[in-house]
């Protein structure tokens, strides 16, 4: 064997995304890292051994967290790779983080090494791991001050000596009302996917010898369907009443046993017409695992931290995904697959659950953080893991720079600066903003070209049937709530119900509140109810609820016809600035003009159920479990969801570029972006200063939409780029120069460190449009000595 010993500020073990993040987030701090992981590709479950899409507080799209795709590497990451890789090919999904990681100089990867022995300096402090890698025949000792443990299962919190937990708690333990009976059971179980394809050509099957014979022992089978494949079929899975840990090779078998009997009904049976010409393309090679070893930390995250969204001090990250519990029996079990509970917002996660109680200069990363069972069941999604980590990672810098131990960085005294670090280099970390001294912005003096005041929504899009309830998520100003004008059309004498809605919660975007209401009579529309020679329109109504008209009139554009214009006044004062709901209720014979129109910090959504974590539009427990019930109000994605049109009076005057040093780079109670005149086609941001300053580095955030969920894997995405995000830009000085130019930008953040500074009194952003239908919108600009 041959033996290598690296000696580094940070060692990282595990490299699913939660370790990606934590290590690359302590290298660009500087820190030597050394990321080590058990497999030959990084990505852990989203990686192509596994192949589960990497998801997070968006929740496909399907709850109220609206604006919380998590920021920082791991946003970086999933806008790298729609642009890149929008089918959602594991395979490409797999380049993308090896790039991230690889293009980091000061972090040193060892793929295919296992971490197998911890040697400790006492009993409280890891002095070194040793690891092993089969493929090179190589002993590698690895000596750091600070350990991250992000390996899934807690393999060197283990071999340390570090607290655990594993399986549920009861209810009396944390006061938990959803913590499961003993027969649901106390661990979540392994998944293991498969992939299929049709060949156009028949394809004969013949099943291994330990395939599942008897398909009815799955009490589920009928659910399969022919052409559903990969992480759709999250519910195979098995292991909840077994070791998730020293049995998970047995656990796979049995996913294999499954997954090859399932192939051989949906192939054999008969039952699944067209099935003769499919074939197997891939089958996992190991699990996905959702819950192993939780270890303790100074805080132990429980469901009230969740539903009820309490505030922390030590808040460094966030979590929105659902409380996703589901039957230890897995696929075998009779009861659904999941029992899925949302909160009405994000909820903040304490650094105090980030690090070992007992074993000093211990990180925890990934879902073995310090949580319960239950609040397990939210945290342990990846996105939600990474940007954990990322929280991590910075604080692993701290610590190596100020000679800390991680517990130290917890104290209230000192959890500001990691905060702050944290949103500077683009954190989110709900209720806090970065109030940044070196950011040479703040004491310039700011002009824009031009700045939005929304007045319209140009009717210019579609008519959208209301089968469902619809509204516009506007920011609302302080005092009397504007007078909005609609297009709308009826088939039949009716009524339409407006209400104005908010959150009770700052914060939140779960409408749960009624500010006003009223209902308006609306007359039948001729064009929608008599045949015109001239004009003959087809009514129909798609996935999206659309009503598309056609017309072979060729003395105006197809689909015109004349609506009714219908006012909407609520009498009623709003005490600051917030958003609000303008409802629109549900009525199939009423149709409603949309808009092409996009901007940032505006959003369309309907009361609609996302069947991929919803049952219905209204989650409405039928026991006392500690869950609340309420509404889903969703988006739709891209390049639906249109824009509602409407006039607004007076304009909403909120997208000023003072928004663009608000501390906060996303919609929350208001844009918190500068949106430049629709009009304005050469929009700029001008900065002066009272005295000439040199400029090594300038930071940009553009909007990436937030709401969109941006799944690693299988499902694809429509667009590479999001619509509102800023493609080109340029930064000139003050006497005209070209400072830097970009011509291709798709990502959120563009950090510009300029080799050779610049030493100016003017700096001016020039913005070129996305779009014809979309005005140049900018988060955060901030310059640094």
């Amino acid at each position: 064997m041959r033996d290598i010993t690296y000696s580094v500020d940070f060692c990282v073990i595990g490299g699913g995304l939660a370790g990606v993040c934590a290590a690359v987030t302590a290298a660009r701090q500087g820190l030597k890292v050394v990321l080590v992981q058990d497999r030959p590709v990084l990505g852990g479950n989203a990686s192509s051994e596994v192949r589960l899409w990497a998801l997070g507080a968006t929740s496909h799209m399907g709850n109220n967290n609206r604006w919380s795709r998590e920021g920082g590497v791991i946003d970086e990451i999933l806008v790298e790779n729609v642009y890149r890789n929008p089918e959602g090919n594991p395979v490409i999904f797999d380049t993308v983080v090896l790039d991230t990681v690889v293009n980091e100089p000061n972090i040193t990867l060892l793929l295919n090494t296992a971490v197998n022995a911890v040697e400790k300096h006492d009993d409280a402090s890891i002095r070194l791991v040793r690891a092993f890698c089969s493929q090179n025949s190589t002993c590698y000792e690895i000596h750091a001050p600070l350990f991250c443990d992000a390996s899934g299962d807690g393999i060197v919190g283990d071999l340390a000596g570090a607290i655990y937990r594993m399986g549920a708690e009861s209810p009396e333990e944390f006061g938990e009302k959803f913590a499961p009976s003993v027969e649901y059971g106390s661990l979540l179980g392994h998944s293991l996917f498969f992939y299929s394809k049709d060949t156009g050509k028949p394809v004969k099957f013949i099943p291994p010898s330990y395939a599942l014979k008897d398909i009815t022992k799955i009490p589920r089978y009928r659910n399969f369907k022919k052409n559903e494949h990969g992480c759709l079929l999250w519910w195979i899975e098995y292991g909840g009443r077994l070791d998730t840990v020293h049995e998970s090779e047995d656990i796979k078998w049995e996913l294999w046993r499954i997954v090859y009997g399932v192939w051989n009904h949906i192939k054999n049976s008969g039952e699944f017409p067209g099935a003769e010409t499919m074939t197997l393309e891939w089958v996992g090679l190991i699990p996905g695992k959702r819950e192993s070893r939780r270890f303790e930390g100074d805080y132990t995250l429980i469901q009230q931290d969740i539903v009820e969204q309490r505030p922390h001090y030590d808040a460094v990250s966030y979590g929105g995904w659902a409380i996703d519990l589901h039957p230890a029996d897995g696929i075998y079990s009779n009861k659904p697959g999941c029992d899925q509970w949302h909160s009405k917002g994000v909820y903040q996660i304490p650094y105090r659950c980030m690090y070992s109680k007992n074993i000093r200069n211990l990180f925890l990363a990934g879902r073995i953080i310090s949580a319960s069972h239950v609040a397990c069941g939210s945290t342990r999604v990846m996105m939600t893991c990474a940007h954990s980590a990322q929280a991590v990672g910075m604080a692993a810098a701290l610590c190596s720079q100020q000679r800390l131990l991680p517990r130290d960085l917890s104290e209230p005294a000192r959890i500001g600066q990691l905060q702050q670090d944290l949103l500077r280099a683009g954190q989110y970390i709900p209720s806090m903003r970065l109030n940044d001294p070196k950011d040479l912005v703040q004491t310039a003096h700011m002009e824009a070209s031009s700045r939005l005041a929304l007045t319209e929504l140009a009717p210019d899009g579609p008519w959208r049937q209301l089968t469902d309830a619809w509204a516009m998520l506007l920011p609302l100003e302080t005092g009397k709530a504007p007078r909005f004008t609609l297009e709308v059309a009826a088939r039949q004498a009716t009524s339409l119900t407006c209400e104005l809605r908010i959150s009770r919660k700052k914060g939140n975007f779960t409408p749960d509140e009624t500010l006003a209401s009223f209902t308006v009579a609306l007359q039948p529309t001729p064009a929608l109810t008599t045949s015109q020679q001239s004009l003959r329109y087809q009514l129909m109504t798609g996935t999206n609820g659309a009503l598309e008209l056609t017309s072979n009139h060729k003395g105006g554009p197809a689909g015109e016809l004349s609506a009714q214009t219908v006012p909407v006044e609520f009498d009623v004062s709003l005490p600051e600035n917030q958003y609000g709901f303008v409802v629109l209720q549900g009525n199939p014979d009423v149709f409603v003009r949309t808009s092409q129109t996009r901007l940032s910090g505006i959003k369309a959504v309907t009361s609609q159920a996302n069947e991929r974590v919803a049952t219905a539009n209204i989650q409405k427990p039928t026991q006392d479990i500690g869950i609340d019930t309420m509404e889903f109000w969703i988006p739709q994605r891209e390049p639906d969801g249109l824009n509602v049109a409407m006039t607004i009076d007076p304009p909403l005057d909120v997208f000023g570029p003072m928004n663009v040093r608000s501390g906060i780079n996303r919609p929350l109670q208001g844009p918190n972006a500068w949106v430049a005149e629709p009009q304005d086609r050469q929009p700029s941001l001008t900065l002066t200063w009272d005295s000439p300053k040199t400029i090594r580095e300038i930071v940009l955030t553009f909007d990436t939409d937030a709401d969109q969920a941006m799944e690693s894997v299988l499902m694809g995405h429509a667009q590479r780029i999001i619509p509102t995000c800023v493609r080109k830009y340029r930064i000139l000085d003050a006497l005209d120069r070209v400072v830097y130019a970009c011509q291709e930008n798709h990502q959120t953040r563009n950090v510009i460190r300029l080799d050779t500074p610049v030493t100016t009194d003017v700096l001016r952003l020039e913005l070129t449009p996305p779009d014809s239908h979309i005005p140049a919108s900018l988060f955060e600009i901030r310059c640094y000595e």
